[in-house]
């Protein structure tokens, strides 16, 4: 069989940072193990974070009134996107699992990493209007997450200041990656390795390392699948009524986000369902 592709998207200033660390145990303890490892180091390749006409090779459909998602649709679907999607997509194309290495800034991705994703993830290529979640255009291919933070792990616990992990993961695993149909692996957090001790950060790094031996084998996040919505109606796009009298009787909502205005499931969007 022919090795598993993985793809690095990679989102950090300086190549002393803890994350180009992670990012190269990943490159090593990968590598070592068989699969071909291809890389995206953003501010190394000067990616540009803004979508904009200059994305569009030739005419626009409706300079007059741009919608990019529309008209980079039409370009994908003509090949007049730019240069560097093009390579980021060949590079998507390729790929088993994405991994993304980043800095949480401002409680999501920094800005060259968003770029990078509403750049990339085109309409045509990674989803359409009839294609996504379960049925996403990228749904055979996983992608994880994997991110530093700047402060303590306690300050993102449900009642800390900052707020529950999975609430502010929820848009960037279901609202992004999901949309477009991967299978989410359980996100690899590095609480606070500013503010830890060198052994401890030698410790985050080795159980990242422990844990690249079997990632692509991990049973991915749970979500609600499409069947479970009104995909036909006006309202459309809702919990079926049976689906929510079904779960009337149960202590937590369906996920973090479709949540029925009761407590959150616990570790919706940090760990997977338990096996047992």
């Amino acid at each position: 069989m022919a090795p598993k592709t993985v793809l690095i998207v990679y989102a950090h200033q300086c190549s002393r940072s803890f994350n180009s660390a992670a990012k190269d145990m990943a490159l090593k303890a990968l590598t070592a193990h068989g699969y071909n490892v291809i890389m995206s180091d953003l501010y190394a390749m000067n990616f540009c974070a803004a979508a904009t006409a200059a994305d569009i090779k030739g005419k626009l459909k409706n300079p007059e009134h741009f919608l990019y998602a529309e008209e980079t649709w039409i370009a994908w679907k003509e090949g007049r996107l730019s240069d560097d999607i093009n390579e980021e997509h060949r590079k998507v194309a390729q790929a088993d699992l994405i991994i993304f290495q980043f800095p949480l800034y401002w409680s999501s991705f920094p800005a060259i990493m968003k770029g990078w994703l509403e750049r990339v993830l085109t309409r045509g290529f990674a989803y359409t209007l009839q294609n996504t979640y379960d049925n996403g255009l990228c749904k055979d291919k996983k992608a994880v997450l994997s991110f530093t933070t700047g402060a303590a792990e306690s300050k993102f616990h449900p009642d800390g200041i900052n707020g529950d992990i999975n609430v502010l993961l929820w848009p960037l695993q279901n609202g992004v990656l999901r949309f477009c149909g991967f299978q989410i692996l359980a996100p690899q957090i590095f609480w606070g390795p500013q503010q830890a001790s060198p052994s401890a950060r030698t410790a985050m790094l080795e159980a990242w390392q422990s844990r690249l031996k079997g990632l692509m084998d991990e049973k991915p996040l749970a979500f609600a699948p499409n069947d479970l919505f009104d995909l036909t109606s006006q309202a459309g796009f809702r919990l079926r009524p049976e689906v929510k009298e079904a779960s009337a009787s149960k202590p937590y909502g369906l996920t973090t986000g479709q949540h029925l205005g009761k407590p959150l499931p616990p570790n919706n969007q940090t760990k997977p369902p338990s096996s047992t």
